[in-house]
């Protein structure tokens, strides 16, 4: 696997779990929309990792779905206590 595959790949990865956290909860992303005042194709773009929320609308989120900000928040090492 060259460089720049693996690059690409790399930032192509999950970097939020709005999607997933949407669907623990039976949620949906037109549901979540109306409940931010965002248009559906915004949330759409966070759920699918083409755009990344800001932090502020992160903790919005988190308190809408009643969970700790950092639940949205994909880790990026694995960490071994």
């Amino acid at each position: 696997m060259n460089r720049f595959y693996r690059y690409i790949k790399k930032k192509m990865e999950a970097t939020n779990r709005i999607k997933a956290v949407l669907a623990e909860k039976r949620l949906t992303s037109k549901w979540l929309s109306l409940r931010l005042g965002k248009s559906e194709n915004t949330i759409s773009r966070w759920c699918s990792n083409k755009v990344q929320p800001t932090l502020d609308n992160l903790y919005e989120v988190a308190e809408i779905l009643d969970i700790e900000v950092r639940c949205l928040i994909a880790p990026t090492k694995q960490t071994t206590f």
